[in-house]
């Protein structure tokens, strides 16, 4: 293939620029914030595990209070039911039936009371500590939220470097011979790199020193000839300083 000495140079722009590229989007997917959220998401659902496993025993707490709460109502709908009829009963009968009965339902009422006071205190400990986690779930949220925008800063201005220098790489290719692009991306595609610089016998492709018999075939080929890196094969460009 032929290609101008000038055209073959520009490939080591084209290059620089899809290599940058290669860079920016390395550095989208190795963002620290990104690595210290993945760092914290065991964290985040270990909190929200604790919340849910409190929040349920908290509903099952309340839950059990309303019913003693009920019971304890209907007991004393009971005793004033028992109250009113000994208030309105003339047979000593009666009266001692309705008085042993609201004996037992004052015991009844006692037991219940205590109990009531029991969950009372259960529910208040689980209110403390569902606050607690909340507390520790509202601290960890912020951090995470102060990440993720963090995170999102850093992606959208890497991505209006990104988008400016795809602009640049566009206007690169699009001056040069299609078939010295279509070369130069097939070469990528291959091998990693497109076009490497020929330094003082060193392929900058591959950061070796090329043969002697090597250098030797570069040195016959005409200055619009491309070459090919023996070791990256990359298209090796020549320059004043090629050590040709």
């Amino acid at each position: 293939m032929k290609a101008s000495p000038t055209d073959q140079n520009e490939l080591l722009r084209l290059q620089a620029a899809d290599t940058r590229l290669g860079q920016l989007d390395h550095a989208v997917r190795t963002l620290p914030q990104a690595a210290e959220l993945a760092a914290l998401q065991p964290q985040v659902e270990a909190l929200r595990a604790r919340w849910i496993a409190a929040t349920g025993e908290l509903e099952d707490a309340r839950a059990e209070l309303g019913r003693v709460e009920s019971d304890v109502a209907l007991v004393e709908a009971r005793m004033k039911r028992d109250n009113d009829r000994v208030q309105q009963t003339a047979s000593m009968k009666d009266v001692q039936a309705l008085e042993a009965e609201l004996a037992s339902l004052a015991k009844r009422r006692d037991d219940l009371e205590e109990i009531e006071l029991t969950v009372m205190e259960r529910v208040e400990g689980l209110e403390s500590a569902l606050a607690a986690v909340e507390a520790e779930r509202t601290e960890l949220d912020a951090k995470v939220g102060a990440l993720e925008s963090a995170r999102e800063e850093e992606v959208a201005k890497i991505a209006a470097q990104r988008e400016s220098l795809a602009r640049d790489r566009a206007t690169i290719a699009g001056a040069l011979p299609t078939d010295l692009v279509e070369l130069y991306e097939r070469q990528r595609s291959r091998y990693g790199l497109g076009a490497a610089k020929l330094q003082y016998g060193v392929s900058l492709g591959s950061n070796v020193k090329l043969t002697e018999s090597d250098l030797a075939e570069i040195r016959r080929a005409a200055p619009d000839d491309v070459v090919l890196c023996p070791d990256s094969s990359a298209i090796l460009v020549r320059g004043e300083d090629s050590g040709l």
